[in-house]
């Protein structure tokens, strides 16, 4: 299985916020509403000497995605393509699911609920409930899956005006992505609480590392606390939106 991934190089990341721009321009993402963000760090004392840099963040795509096991939607099956041979692959899944040819962590809008229940699991806060919509649905980055599979990048690697961002197959040894993860020691937000292989890596100076790492690596079990909604609940949620609409 191909595992997409991306490496973000911070000592490239000038904070722009072109990266976050380009993401609600391509995906029509209402405010206040993001699928990535860009969250200044600094400046601060760490062991390696004072560090001021940046959060670049967004869904990392995870190897154990707690998202995945938290949505109480009806599993159905599904038929899932491989972009490079063409095989294809039958799998029952959920309303999110994580691709099993590209790795990507993504959501049929169609039979999303809104609930709710994946926004509180994901530890990195990187999902939320797009409740300007008729019907409320869950929403994330998507590594922009309909480019990729089109040939393009992301639309933040794309924009990115220092080429901050890299982008590729981390199961690709000659990839760029794979070379930064395996060669140059590319880190993960990960803890001994939460280590749910992370697919968006950082490389940098230990000072920057240092305090991203200190700053932004979650420590709670976020989907230990996710409680599953009834259908009693839903149809409530649902009876309520329609009244305050009226």
């Amino acid at each position: 299985m191909s595992q997409y991934a991306m490496v973000i190089d911070l000592d490239r990341c000038v904070g722009c916020h072109a990266c976050a721009l380009a993401c609600r321009a391509e995906w029509n993402i209402p405010v206040p509403y993001r699928r990535n963000w860009v969250k200044r760090l600094g400046p601060a004392n760490t062991p390696h000497g004072m560090s001021y840099t940046f959060y670049p963040g967004l869904c990392n795509h995870c190897d154990h995605p707690v998202c995945v096991e938290v949505c109480p939607a009806d599993p159905v099956v599904k038929e899932f393509k491989d972009p490079k041979s063409g095989k294809t692959k039958k799998m029952e899944v959920a309303a999110t699911y994580k691709h099993p040819f590209t790795g990507a962590v993504l959501i049929d809008k169609e039979r999303c609920i809104g609930c709710g229940a994946c926004v509180d699991a994901c530890p990195y806060h990187a999902r939320y409930l797009n409740e300007e919509l008729d019907e409320p649905k869950a929403d994330k980055c998507t590594f922009c899956m309909e480019r990729v599979a089109h040939g393009e990048v992301p639309a933040c690697v794309k924009t990115c005006i220092t080429d901050a961002r890299i982008f590729g197959d981390l199961s690709d040894k000659n990839s760029e992505v794979y070379k930064l993860v395996h060669e140059k020691g590319a880190k993960r937000l990960s803890s001994k609480e939460v280590d749910i292989g992370p697919n968006v890596y950082y490389i940098g100076k230990k000072k920057d590392l240092h305090l991203l790492a200190e700053k932004c690596t979650p420590h709670e079990k976020t989907w230990e606390n996710v409680k599953a909604p009834t259908r009693r609940d839903i149809l409530m949620a649902a009876i309520k939106r329609i009244k305050d609409k009226v």
